[in-house]
């Protein structure tokens, strides 16, 4: 079937975080385009199915059935080639308390996680308020795109560079995101080896949060950084969810593939003790989603794609003082507003209080993203309209004044 993304989805009043906190969060009046879930209506699949599930009429603890397993692996098989055994997933209700149990289960508290700044924010709090501390490797701007400072990854594990008088590394882990979260990178097979190669040289766990690897946009293929060795296989924890590719955010849905028997029996023992349960509905959207999503997806992929050709051309003709970064992945543009020479407080401003449009500013992703903004793009484009609307006005009232 056809589906209408330009029909806007009345948000307000239905307990919506992105709609309904956006007050709360920016201002009176300010047009929400944060948080990364779609304004866009569901496949209508998945609603056929969790309308079928919920005249069952008995809403108890939940497990995955095996027709959900196997939507999982001939997935995995379809997409990567990977062929995942059953036994190696484990369920949280998102990833985000996957990566808190990671953290928990395979480091001690004053250890160093890796992080490749600038970076989705909750990688920030899941590392220290498990007691650990943050080895930054700052992305580098080569000029036309992002990348991985792969020597600098190396010499973190040095004592003399992480900080450390005597004694080996601390550096237990390295969590990677990939496509990457804020800035659209989808990493290659060569930057996805070196990072695994630095892992097994130095005993560290690669944690990869896969979490947007079906928003693939213009022919970007995301490549599993499990699938490239079984060594990387054995010393990596993937994780992944429906919930951004199939809007299923709500739903508290993800699943974790851990190869390795002694790693997966660690994060099991962590998850049962603290990450909690999966409703029914996630299962069975997780299902549906996977079975027979794929022409929603196709053509959401597509109005996305659009979307992004949308910024280009608005920001190139209406504000060329802003920059927009290269996006092959994700439906979450990072804007550059640095050329403003506008400082962290008074970026905010501009956006919140004299633009009127809600963004996660670049500060919150950590060193290098200051000067930026993200922009969740997967909204009618009369919405998208709006917000780069509202902000060019922003900007030549400032040029006025």
């Amino acid at each position: 079937m056809n589906y209408d993304f330009d029909r806007g989805i009345e948000r307000h009043n239905t307990g919506s975080v992105k709609w309904d906190q956006a007050t709360e969060t920016f201002g009176e009046g300010v047009l929400p385009m944060w948080i990364a879930d779609m304004d866009f209506p569901i496949a209508r699949p998945i609603t056929e199915a969790l309308v079928r599930r919920a005249q069952h009429e008995c809403y108890g603890y939940s497990c995955p059935q095996l027709s959900t397993i196997e939507a999982i692996t001939e997935r995995l098989w379809k997409n990567y080639h990977w062929k995942v055994d059953p036994d190696w997933l484990l369920f949280t209700p998102g990833v985000v308390p996957a990566l808190h149990a990671a953290v928990r289960s395979f480091t001690s508290p004053g250890d160093e996680v890796v992080l490749q700044s600038p970076v989705y924010y909750p990688f920030w709090s899941a590392v220290r308020e498990n007691g650990c501390h943050v080895a930054i490797n700052q992305l580098q701007w080569n000029g036309a795109k992002y990348e991985m400072d792969i020597q600098g990854l190396d010499n973190l594990f040095q004592p003399a560079v992480s900080g450390m008088s005597h004694g080996p590394s601390r550096i237990r882990m390295i969590i990677l995101s990939n496509p990457h979260n804020p800035v659209g990178r989808v990493w290659t097979r060569d930057e996805l080896r070196a990072v695994g190669e630095t892992a097994l040289a130095h005993d560290a766990i690669v944690v990869s949060d896969e979490i947007h690897c079906e928003l693939m946009l213009n022919g970007a293929r995301h490549v599993p950084l499990a699938t490239l060795s079984p060594e990387f296989e054995q010393g990596s924890i993937t994780c992944m969810a429906p919930s951004k590719t199939f809007n299923l955010a709500g739903l508290a849905t993800s699943f974790i593939i851990v190869p390795n028997p002694r790693l997966r029996a660690a994060m099991q023992r962590r998850i049962s003790g603290s990450a909690g349960n999966i409703s029914p509905f996630g299962y069975v959207a997780l299902e549906a989603a996977f079975r027979d999503g794929d022409d929603w997806l196709t053509q959401v992929l597509h109005y996305i794609e659009g979307n992004v050709t949308y910024v280009q051309l608005f920001v190139r003709d209406h504000m060329p003082q802003v920059k927009v970064t290269p996006i092959e992945g994700t439906y979450l543009v990072w804007l550059d507003f640095r050329a403003l020479g506008m400082s962290t407080p008074q970026l905010s401003d501009f956006l919140r209080a004299q633009a009127k449009v809600g963004l996660d500013e670049g500060y919150v992703f950590g060193p290098g993203g200051e000067g930026f903004a993200r922009m969740n793009i997967a909204c009618p484009r009369t919405t998208l309209q709006e917000g780069l609307n509202r902000i060019a006005g922003a900007l030549a009232r400032l040029d006025t004044n």
